[in-house]
């Protein structure tokens, strides 16, 4: 099985986040924006988003005379000592932090060994995760997370998926020929989100963007009751532009 070569939409940022962490901790006694600028070669006002982005997940801190230092996540994920608990911690900070922002539950999804597995999500009283009623596993014909793994493999991977696993229909939505699921998934542009209207879940809309890190293949999804689809496409794009730290995270 072989992955896509389009590259996903946080590409580029987590790139220049990495560059300007890599910054910060080369001069551990703190550095001016002005002179990470200078180092990094990031025009001015993009730093000024990476760097928000990399102070509200606690990637850097700012100390008293404006310098920036290296924060406590990156100094977790930093460790090999229990790096796999901080990431896990680290990970789930951004999660329920995205869930508040696009006011939808929240999931975090890998493509493990050939098969869909939800491996993080956040929800709440009033971001209820969807009721998962037939195995994610089986079903990634239906869902938006699955549809988005999908179409980070090549074909063959696609066609091996589907080979192990019967499109059943769930809902009158449902695509069950793979023909035409094939024709979808490649017409997919990497950069736009998946939706799934109602074709896992009656009452249910969804969407999903790539995370995908070296050969890892992943996504982050979320799921609406439907009478808020009129919101999907809007909490779709929150949700890519807020890819970055999940991927960054990935990458430490």
């Amino acid at each position: 099985m072989a992955l896509r070569q389009e590259p996903s939409a946080s590409y580029h940022p987590v790139q220049d986040a990495l560059r300007v962490l890599e910054s910060v901790a080369r001069r551990g006694t703190g550095v001016n924006d002005t002179e990470l600028a200078r180092e990094t070669g990031i025009p001015a006002e993009r730093l000024t988003t990476l760097l928000r982005m990399l102070r509200r997940e606690a990637y850097v801190e700012q100390i008293a005379d404006g310098a920036y230092v290296t924060g406590t996540a990156f100094g977790r994920l930093g460790s090999a000592e229990g790096h796999d608990e901080a990431l896990r911690d680290q990970l789930q900070h951004t999660l329920d932090r995205i869930r508040d922002s696009v006011g939808a539950a929240v999931y975090m999804t890998r493509y493990v060994d050939g098969e869909v597995e939800v491996t993080q999500y956040a929800d709440g009283p009033a971001t209820p995760k969807v009721n998962e009623w037939v195995d994610f596993r089986s079903c990634a014909h239906a869902t938006a997370m699955g549809k988005s793994l999908l179409t980070q493999l090549d074909h063959d991977g696609r066609r091996d998926h589907l080979a192990r696993h019967r499109m059943a229909r769930l809902t009158s939505r449902t695509i069950t020929s793979d023909r035409l699921l094939l024709s979808r998934l490649a017409s997919q542009p990497p950069t736009v989100p998946v939706l799934d209207l109602q074709e896992y879940a009656v009452g249910t809309v969804c969407a999903a963007v790539p995370i995908t890190a070296g050969s890892s293949v992943g996504c982050l999804a979320l799921s609406l009751p439907v009478e808020h689809a009129h919101r999907l496409r809007r909490a779709a794009d929150t949700l890519n532009r807020n890819a970055a730290p999940v991927l960054l995270s990935l990458a430490i």
